[in-house]
């Protein structure tokens, strides 16, 4: 297993600066091991909603969750409020750095991640690729 180190600066987007970050250091089978920031802007998918909500204010990254890959990602995250107040969703360009983001990603050298077309979902979901199937 390989780990990565990422601190994001202000106005960063996070789900493209993720997306790069795979792309650069070609990672085929990431996770997220950490990640601690804050956001002045999120945009996230709320659970069975077709439509993606917007909130601009600052928040804290509570958690940060799922596969990353430099054929795609999936991530869901969750924020707290300046009350304490947590929501989460699936993470959406548009999420926008307000001080730092402090990321860890694991890497897994012996499989690598796609993401095709379920039929059943209706989305891009993941795919698996083992080492004795390549």
């Amino acid at each position: 297993m390989k780990v990565f180190a990422v601190r994001l600066k202000p106005d960063a987007d996070l789900k493209l600066s993720l997306k790069k970050f795979a792309l650069e250091n070609n990672i085929q089978a990431g996770f997220m091991v950490t990640a601690i920031g804050s956001l002045k802007q999120v945009n996230i998918r709320l659970a069975n909603q077709q439509e993606s909500t917007v909130l601009t204010d600052k928040f804290e990254i509570i958690s940060l969750n799922g596969t990353i890959a430099n054929t795609g990602l999936h991530l869901h995250i969750a924020i707290s409020d300046r009350y304490g107040k947590i929501i989460g969703g699936h993470l959406n360009q548009g999420c926008i750095i307000y001080t730092t983001a402090e990321i860890v990603i694991g890497s897994s050298e012996e499989f690598q991640f796609i993401r095709t077309m379920d039929e059943q979902t209706g989305y891009l979901e993941l795919e698996i690729i083992h080492p004795d199937s390549r």
